[in-house]
């Protein structure tokens, strides 16, 4: 682990400025216990902020709103790096998408190495997804474009 910095580096904002895909950690609304998702509907805004969207029929979407306290743990630049913000909503419902989505800006206040000390990830984490690749084109890029307009 190491000291913290308050904004994400350039290798980081450039990573997450194209698609990939990232760990979302919240407080869950219910039982008040830590959860995990895996989403890749994300984007860096600026250096103290990204985007995400969440469809609605998440758990997620209320975990945020109940407790904005989030981690984003990003696998890249040889290493595992944790981004602790409060995210709060943009825009709900997320315009020019076919289902109800809740955009939410992610205020960064802190990023780190989260990997233990000594270790460096050799090649970060691919996924390749599994349904109608025009199908799966078509709806990023409108998830996408919505969340660069969201008000």
């Amino acid at each position: 682990m190491s000291e913290s910095v308050a904004q994400l580096n350039e290798t980081l904002l450039s990573m997450l400025q194209s698609e990939t895909f990232v760990l979302l950690n919240t407080v869950d609304a219910e039982s008040g216990g830590p959860t995990s998702t895996a989403i890749s509907w994300i984007y860096a805004v600026s250096p103290s902020i990204v985007r995400l969207a969440v469809d609605h029929r998440s758990r997620l979407v209320n975990n945020m709103k109940v407790n904005p306290m989030v981690t984003v743990t990003v696998f890249g630049e040889g290493t595992v790096h944790a981004i602790n913000g409060r995210a709060v909503v943009r825009q709900d419902p997320l315009p020019d998408v076919p289902f109800k989505m809740c955009c939410f800006d992610v205020e960064i206040e802190a990023v780190r190495n989260a990997l233990f000390y000594g270790a460096q990830l050799e090649s970060a984490p691919k996924y390749a997804k599994v349904y109608d690749a025009r199908a799966a084109e078509k709806l990023d890029g409108q998830v996408f474009a919505a969340m660069q307009k969201a008000q």
